[in-house]
């Protein structure tokens, strides 16, 4: 599989950004990370997001920060956790690279994201849990999945290139 950008998709704390920054080391790429880039464009945290301006205006500037990383080659996306799961991201994630899924154990993910609020959407656990198993069936329409629940950031990157390699 021949790719000029690849896009990483998954639920938070699945080491999107992590697994980016190493691959773009690796390949001698850019790497962009839309939550970090929404922060900028918007000149606050993601949570101060979510508090101030709440969920859907949240998500209509992730949709823009998205689009605006179109076209650009050469590139590994760190996208945020929800940004695959809507429709019109994932079409034009799949039409413009190739997305990769980290694949996260539940139980994994809920010991790396503490409930202190930094994380808007894991402050209610149970609420948490029920977005995780929606969220999987969008993730698993990803072109590559990498089951990232043991594996180093090494391996994967690893195993990511051995596959688009093949």
């Amino acid at each position: 599989m021949i790719a000029e950008k690849l896009y990483l998709v998954g639920f938070m704390a699945s080491g999107k950004s992590t697994v980016a920054r190493a691959i773009a080391r690796r390949l001698g790429w850019q790497k962009a990370d839309i939550d970090e880039l929404i922060e900028q464009r918007e000149h606050m945290t993601v949570a101060d997001i979510f508090a101030k301006r709440g969920e859907p205006y949240f998500r209509a500037a992730e949709r823009a920060v998205l689009l605006a990383q179109l076209g650009t080659r050469h590139v590994i996306v760190a996208t945020g956790g929800g940004t695959f799961v809507d429709p019109v991201n994932r079409d034009a994630i799949n039409r413009d690279g190739v997305s990769v899924w980290l694949d996260v154990p539940l139980a994994k993910v809920i010991a790396r994201v503490p409930a202190d609020g930094r994380r808007p959407l894991a402050a209610d656990r149970a609420a948490f849990e029920a977005l995780y198993q929606a969220r999987r069936e969008a993730y698993q329409l990803a072109s590559i999945r990498l089951d990232a629940g043991g594996a180093s950031v090494d391996a994967l990157v690893e195993e990511l290139l051995d596959r688009l390699n093949a």
